[in-house]
């Protein structure tokens, strides 16, 4: 089993893609990530979900997540909405990341090492530096307890 059977083919976002917009995609078609793609379509990065919540949270309540309970249901939906108007760029870590990339021929255990290195829910697959397509975790485990 290689990369190129295991791709599906998933909606990508640009780093000038509204976060509101990258969200609803996620929790639409209940992805873990979105292949952040150039203008001319090449993988760039991969904006896990919980990037996305990341940049809804304050920090405070991510680095004491006791704090969170304290913070009622109004509030909370307000830090939910005041992302609106911020891009994918802005979700991103500051210094790019490894990107999970490979070609259509990599094996299983190649594509597991991978996702499992850059802590990556999904692995971008280019030939040519073209997209093709992409393994979900989903996928490879769905392959990996049936085989």
């Amino acid at each position: 089993m290689r990369a190129r059977d295991l791709i599906t083919d998933l909606p990508t976002v640009t780093l000038g893609t509204s976060i509101a917009a990258a969200a609803r995609l996620l929790a639409q078609q209940r992805l873990p990530g979105l292949i952040v793609v150039d203008e001319r379509g090449r993988p760039l990065s991969v904006l896990p979900g919980t990037q996305v919540l990341r940049l809804a949270m304050p920090d405070y309540c991510q680095e004491d997540p006791a704090l969170a309970r304290v913070v009622d249901e109004e509030h909370a939906d307000r830090f939910l909405r005041s992302i609106a108007d911020r891009t994918v760029r802005d979700a991103l870590p500051p210094r790019p990341r490894e990107l999970p990339l490979t070609d259509p021929g990599a094996t299983l255990l190649e594509i597991a090492a991978l996702m499992a290195r850059t802590h990556s829910p999904l692995v971008a697959v280019v030939d040519d530096e073209r997209l093709i397509g992409t393994v979900t975790l989903q996928a490879l485990l769905e392959r990996a307890v049936s085989a």
